[in-house]
């Protein structure tokens, strides 16, 4: 089960740039029963991981916007740490209810996004932005990949294979010190982890090389729709436990 959860979860990363938070934690959490502070913490070193595999791609096309990144990790990073400290002192069932509400509202919202930016460019404008997200990411391990994509789109010119590139760095730096944290908490499941990279590693590769040739846009819709039962199937779990029904 984890060999193809991995492989699967990697595939729409490399295509679309959004899954590793958002399709990882509440998969493990729902198939697997992982707590959540856990399931967060082995979903931000997996989506690191997977990045890490696919980024290169990317670098290699110079697909990547460095000052566009500058401005997201500028606010993105403080973000991070404090999300990231904030989830040691919550009760974990209503975790699960904000991780699960927090999938669903950003995959909703990205359904209904805006139009992309036509001669505008407002790269400063996502310093503005990458506080919030670096807090998502941090809290939920969700956010870098369907919030920064979307603010990419929508506040400068990049062309969408770029935005995807430049937003899987983003993600990449995010995961990599939120999953940090969370490792030397003790939120890390290494075994299950093992196993999601195995498949995670193929499927980076095989999503990365197919980036070129399926349509990333039709796909993203596709994954947000499922992202958005999802995630509310989590936030329901977590509710009805913390409420005793």
């Amino acid at each position: 089960m984890e060999y193809v959860l991995g492989f699967v979860i990697s595939v729409f990363i490399g295509l679309t740039g959004v899954g590793a938070g958002s399709m990882t934690t509440p998969l493990l959490i729902l198939l697997l029963g992982m707590p959540t502070s856990q399931a967060v913490g082995t979903a931000l070193i997996f989506g690191a991981s997977v990045k890490i595999i696919t980024t290169p791609f990317y670098w290699k096309r110079r697909q990547i916007d460095l000052k566009a990144l500058g401005y997201l990790l500028a606010t993105g990073l403080p973000g991070v740490l404090v999300g990231s400290l904030m989830l040691s002192g919550i009760k974990s069932d209503w975790i699960t209810a904000f991780v699960g509400l927090t999938i669903m509202s950003i995959s909703a919202f990205n359904l209904f996004r805006f139009a992309p930016s036509e001669g505008v460019d407002r790269k400063p404008w996502l310093a503005i932005v990458g506080l919030p997200i670096g807090l998502e990411v941090g809290f939920s391990s969700a956010g870098a990949g369907a919030l920064g994509s979307l603010c990419l789109m929508n506040l400068t010119t990049l062309a969408p294979a770029a935005i995807v590139g430049t937003d899987l760095t983003f993600g990449l730096v995010l995961n990599l010190v939120g999953g940090g944290i969370r490792a030397a908490a003790g939120d890390l499941d290494w075994p299950i982890l093992v196993k999601l990279l195995i498949g995670g590693t193929v499927g980076a590769i095989v999503g990365s090389l197919l980036a070129q040739k399926l349509p990333s846009k039709k796909l993203k819709v596709i994954l947000c729709i499922a992202l958005v039962g999802l995630g509310g199937n989590l936030a329901w779990k977590g509710v009805s436990t913390a409420m005793g029904w």
